[in-house]
């Protein structure tokens, strides 16, 4: 193997790994570099995940996704010591870089990426307006059809006036409950 000759300091790097093992992974890597004595070269094991919401029985579940599934970052500094102990824990399929050298991922990209895992409520994108014609998708109302009469982006939730009875009755729905028509 070719000599571990980058002196780029500490830098943040991607590894890949068997998908569905990156906690595995993660985890083997931080009893790693605590038995190996690596806290001087190895710093950070990172699974890059946001929040999302989705309705599931009616209510609303905030769940973790992975951003890259399959993928695991380390901030690092490479040495052929520290690479060897990232390349060889159990799981880890390889660096993403040109042959054997790992290749660092941007300052802007981390923070990029530590943005949006930082975000703490998950948001909902909405491009619906007042008066867009909805069509329920989930909860008691289910395949009935409205119309949009109130917002409130804060809160995810949306007024809905559907024809019950004969009647325009307002009814308070999650914004994930409804689709545009």
């Amino acid at each position: 193997m070719a000599k571990q000759v980058l002196n780029q300091g500490r830098r943040w790097y991607v590894i890949h790994t068997y998908s569905g093992y990156e906690e595995n992974v993660a985890q083997n890597m931080k009893q790693r570099i605590e038995s190996m004595d690596m806290e001087d070269k190895i710093f950070n094991v990172l699974i890059p995940k946001e929040k999302k919401i989705k309705i599931q029985n009616g209510k609303r579940k905030v769940f973790e996704e992975k951003i890259f599934p399959g993928y695991v970052l380390v901030e690092m500094i490479v040495t052929d010591d520290s690479w060897y102990a990232v390349r060889n824990t159990p799981n880890v399929t390889g660096f993403i870089g040109t042959g054997t050298i790992p290749t660092p991922i941007s300052e802007e990209e981390i923070k990029a990426l530590q943005k949006r895992m930082g975000v703490e409520e998950p948001k909902f994108k909405m491009d619906i307006a007042v008066d867009t014609p909805v069509k329920i998708v989930d909860g008691p109302f289910k395949n009935l059809d409205g119309k949009i009469i109130d917002i409130d982006k804060e809160r995810g939730k949306i007024k809905v006036s559907i024809s019950m009875f004969g009647r325009e009755t307002p009814v308070e729905l999650d914004f994930l409950q409804i689709k545009k028509l």
